[in-house]
């Protein structure tokens, strides 16, 4: 039996205004589409406008993001660059940035990107013209998420910064090795600071491959998270 969709227990208390407002924006939203809730293998049934971490799993997660390319697809080599692939660079590269960084940092770099495993990659000048929606969307599915693997809803504005540095520098490094940018246009074109790992080789991977990767680290740092909460 497909399990049923659950209401999510994100946000304020009810009787806020930003409940309120985003009660009557949900509405708005459901009355536009045929369905908001997508089907995932595991039997999952996720609502995309109400996500509940209850209809979350890290297999659906895994495999949805080893199969959704960076940089639109456009990267060199026999496989594309998968989310998956990018969100393992990006606990590399945080751990060498802070070499001390405690579990549950590397397990929200880990997760950094993982709404995408059900929005997709979308380069940022897509992402300027569909909006506010595309963001509120977004920011529901990542809370659902943390949530689930025992983070908090909102990270702490210090675990945010690292991690958006890492990401911004495996960002670069993508764009240079892969995707066809010079260092110059990195700076002058994707208005990047950061400087490429240049010690690093990026190797796309095949689907299968990327999603084992990612599940493998995912399953080490849920037991560092562990042994840390006792």
């Amino acid at each position: 039996m497909t399990p049923p969709v659950r209401r999510s227990p994100l946000g304020p208390p009810p009787g806020s205004a930003h409940v309120t407002n985003r009660h009557l924006a949900n509405r708005h939203l459901a009355a536009h589409a045929p369905r908001t809730w997508q089907r995932m293998l595991s039997g999952r049934r996720l609502n995309l406008i109400e996500p509940s971490p209850l209809d979350i799993e890290i297999e659906d997660i895994a495999l949805g993001l080893a199969r959704n390319t960076r940089w639109n697809g456009q990267t060199k080599g026999a496989h594309g660059w998968s989310i998956a692939q990018h969100s393992d660079l990006v606990v590399e590269i945080t751990q060498r940035l802070y070499p001390r960084a405690p579990a549950r940092l590397l397990m929200a770099a880990k997760l950094h990107d993982a709404s995408e495993y059900v929005t997709h990659d979308l380069i940022t000048p897509l992402k300027a013209v569909v909006g506010d929606v595309f963001k509120e969307v977004e920011r529901g599915l990542m809370c659902a998420v943390r949530i689930r693997f025992g983070l908090p809803a909102v990270l702490p504005a210090a675990d945010a910064a690292a991690i958006k540095r890492a990401d911004r520098i495996a960002a670069v490094t993508e764009a240079i090795q892969l995707a066809g940018f010079t260092e110059k246009e990195c700076r002058t074109v994707l208005h990047f600071k950061e400087k490429a790992m240049k010690d690093i080789k990026l190797t796309p991977l095949p689907v299968a491959e990327a999603e084992r990767r990612f599940l493998a680290g995912f399953h080490k740092l849920e037991q560092a998270l562990a042994l840390q909460a006792r």
